[in-house]
């Protein structure tokens, strides 16, 4: 398992788009992720302080089969409203789920905490339904990262934080892919910010190429936080997506795999202040569904994946006017 997809993207999983809307006045924006079809989907939540909409139905054991898209966002419970402007965009299309002659596109949606970061926040009218419809709008192949997104005004313990991706190709051929607006209370990289705690899964010097610390220590955590800390004014929320034709149950359980991806790339993380959360997509391409080994490495690559995904996005973020951190490039020029 040592190669990425074409585009190193989410987007390497067939049939899947990611789209992105972002105000950088505000310093927030939302993210989407669209399947050609309906996909299998599922949730894992670690974290002590989730914004979630429509994850219930996620569960193996509910009706709904599979959704049209998942939204992630910032602005807090504001943002959960991005899913509005994605679920009415979609009902112009004509998709949803079909009860009847009725059709009702189900987009699950979770949120990270964004509204203390400098931007401006004044605003009269929500502007995450403009967002979401936007973001489904520009949903293409390509996916930038970095300062854009959910991942506009996001920021780390001590370094600006952002949307990343990855992906990889496994032996069997199955991909996966992992996409992540990465906001957490804790590190990504160890004491001196030059070393991410991803390094042992990077491929390619797809995050600079520094490689691991020779030598990482422990940070005190009482001293060395760079701005205050609010309760719930945080989280990772991420999408781990594969090709495998995998059912809802096995969907969660590489969903749930893939959080050990965040605990690898950032120190600490699913405490109370986080509300680290995971969806699962699985869009069955590949018409078998992996044996327990196969199985197994799914959910490992997963991890790894989320892990390189998560390191992207604060290597990529780009320093913006009123940040109240600095990004990885400001302190490693």
């Amino acid at each position: 398992m040592t190669q990425t997809g074409p585009r190193n993207a989410i987007t390497d999983v067939a049939g899947l788009r990611v789209g992105h809307a972002q105000d950088y006045r505000l310093k927030s924006g939302t993210t989407v992720l669209v399947g050609e079809k309906a996909f299998v989907a599922a949730v894992s939540v670690m974290g002590g302080a989730p914004g979630t909409r429509e994850t219930d139905l996620l569960a193996p054991d509910r009706t709904v089969l599979g959704v049209d898209a998942l939204v992630l966002s910032g602005g807090s419970a504001f943002g959960l409203a991005a899913a509005q402007g994605v679920m009415d965009a979609l009902a112009d299309e004509g998709r949803g789920f079909a009860v009847g002659q009725a059709r009702v596109p189900i987009v699950p949606a979770a949120i990270l905490f964004d509204l203390v970061n400098g931007g401006e926040k004044g605003w009269s009218t929500n502007p995450y339904p403009a967002f979401g419809r936007a973001a489904l709008g520009a949903a293409s192949l390509d996916v930038p990262v970095g300062s854009v997104g959910a991942g506009t005004g996001a920021t780390t313990m001590m370094l600006k934080g952002g949307l990343g991706t990855a992906s990889l190709q496994l032996d069997t051929g199955v991909t996966v892919g992992a996409l992540v607006a990465a906001n957490p209370v804790g590190c990504v990289t160890t004491p001196g910010e030059l070393h991410f705690w991803a390094a042992p899964f990077e491929l390619n010097g797809e995050f600079g190429g520094v490689g691991p610390d020779p030598s990482p220590a422990q940070r005190d955590l009482s001293v060395s936080r760079k701005r205050t800390m609010v309760a719930g004014a945080n989280t990772t929320i991420a999408i781990v997506a594969t090709d495998a034709a995998l059912n809802k149950a096995q969907t969660h359980r590489m969903a749930t795999a893939a959080q050990d991806g965040i605990a690898r790339a950032i120190v600490p993380a699913h405490g109370p202040m986080d509300g680290d959360l995971v969806f699962g997509v699985a869009t069955g391409d590949r018409a078998i569904a992996p044996a327990d080994l196969e199985m197994h490495m799914l959910c490992h690559a997963a991890a790894t994946t989320l892990s390189r995904a998560i390191a992207r996005a604060i290597y990529a973020a780009a320093p913006e006017p009123g940040d109240p951190i600095p990004t990885w490039s400001q302190m490693n020029t």
